[in-house]
């Protein structure tokens, strides 16, 4: 029998790898429900239009993460703090109410996403007159609806069974979920025919299966149980986990704002910028790869939320128990290994833009290729900066610091970000220009991620 590990004893960086590890795995493998539904869309014979399509409803199922990940982060920093001050009834009800508002939000967000499905493909960018474009885009977030409280619950309850010390099996309900989903793809978009209609049928499969698993868990957790009176709404627990889960929902809207706000740049602006060939770039191609593009900057991302999170219980413990010197050492490895993790990324996307892209598809023109690789290069070139500050963020909701977690989950991606994409396209009628906002809002909230985490250890110090 393993032994079981001591958050404020162990050695910091053994702790990491066993919680860290099958956390990446686990954010890694939700991400790729939706790049591997890319990748064989672009192969079908939907290719650039599905693509489109499906980057078009991306940002709503984006929606959904961000409040699984509101209720199911928020919930599991609230145990971990409850734990290392020793409250059980505290940490109980952190799961027990995080499960029913849960059932509450996805039950909410499917029937909005039923009634007014075509006022959210209007909102993230669908034109009708791209008639194929907005036939599978249509077809796409119909069955996607379906599945969306299977996938919320099955988030959302992650991260509560990694906080019980239980990576492996957070790791392994989405694994399966992943893994069917990989399976079923080709099946019913090329066996069956279903094209994009087909790619979503087999994403609802696997989060079942991944909801399924994790429900299960509840059964036999270590550290909490549900019960009649954990499951009993608290006003106060809930506030404090919603509070402590905001950072997380910022960081997932911060995506859905980036890409309802280019895609309608693009709808706005393509048609008026040239490519070297002498032909506009047009719609279709820019949403296409704006939307491979971000499943491929959501990989990265994923690996380093992954990283993260998975020092999430071992700050959360240490600052109950107050253990400043310890949550500093815990910091400083998972911004040393974040780091490494951008500059691959950086090297990948500027020395092999075009092997990327061409997974993603066949047959692509040469307008498609010129603009992936201005978008690879250019729109991801910041991608080491965005790392660390995606990573501070997280650490900061890991020490409890709610309210600059947040600030910084908005910086980059809204207070910089979008401000600088619409002036920059605005003055030049260019989606290509466009594409340096990001590095501007890297530098920018980068600077302000490192002030904030100083300022908050200032405190901590203060305060002790």
């Amino acid at each position: 029998m393993q032994k079981k590990l001591d958050l404020g004893k162990d050695k910091i960086s053994k702790l990491i790898k066993n919680f860290a590890i099958p956390c990446v795995i686990s954010m890694v493998v939700a991400a790729l429900y939706n790049i591997v539904d890319q990748i064989f869309i672009g192969w079908s014979d939907a290719g650039a239009f599905g693509n489109a399509a499906t980057n078009i409803v991306y940002p709503f199922t984006v929606i959904a993460l961000a409040f699984a990940l509101l209720i199911g982060d928020g919930s599991a920093a609230l145990f971990n703090l409850s734990l290392g001050a020793d409250d059980k009834e505290k940490a109980n009800s952190s799961i027990g109410n995080g499960l029913i508002l849960l059932i509450i939000i996805s039950i909410v967000l499917t029937i909005i996403g039923i009634v007014f499905n075509k006022q959210i493909l209007s909102i993230f960018g669908a034109k009708q007159e791209e008639v194929e474009c907005y036939r599978f885009a249509q077809d796409y977030l119909r069955v996607i609806c379906y599945g969306l409280p299977f996938y919320i619950i099955g988030q959302g309850l992650n991260a509560s069974i990694r906080s019980d010390g239980s990576p492996k099996y957070a790791m392994f309900a989405t694994i399966v979920g992943a893994i069917t989903n990989i399976i079923l793809d080709p099946i019913f978009i090329f066996v069956f025919k279903m094209s994009v209609k087909g790619a979503a049928i087999a994403t609802v499969i696997g989060q079942i299966l991944t909801f399924l698993i994790s429900i299960y868990y509840l059964k036999k957790a270590k550290s909490f149980q549900i019960n009649k009176k954990s499951t009993k709404l608290n006003k106060k627990i809930c506030q404090k986990a919603i509070s402590l889960g905001l950072a997380s929902l910022i960081t997932q809207i911060a995506i859905v704002i980036i890409i309802a706000v280019a895609n309608n740049l693009i709808t706005k602006y393509g048609y008026n910028t040239i490519a070297s060939t002498g032909n506009a770039y047009g719609v279709v191609t820019p949403l296409a790869v704006i939307g491979i593009c971000m499943k491929v900057f959501g990989i990265v991302v994923s690996i380093v939320i992954g990283v993260s999170l998975g020092g999430m219980p071992i700050i959360g413990y240490n600052m109950g128990a107050g253990n400043i010197k310890r949550v500093k050492q815990t910091i400083k490895y998972i911004l040393l290994t974040n780091f490494t993790i951008g500059c691959g990324a950086f090297i990948l996307f500027e020395l092999f833009p075009t092997f990327i892209i061409n997974i993603f598809g066949k047959g692509n023109s040469l307008e498609y290729l010129e603009y992936a690789k201005y978008c690879l290069k250019t729109f991801l070139g910041g991608i080491i900066l965005t790392c660390l500050t995606k990573s501070l963020s997280i650490l900061l909701q890991s020490m409890g610091s709610s309210f600059k977690s947040t600030i910084l989950a908005l910086a980059r991606d809204v207070i910089f970000f979008v401000p600088a994409i619409i002036i920059l396209a605005s003055l030049s009628h260019s989606v290509v220009t466009m594409l340096w906002s990001a590095i501007i809002a890297d530098i920018l909230a980068f600077i302000l991620g490192i002030f904030l985490l100083k300022s908050e250890f200032k405190n901590k110090a203060q305060n002790n």
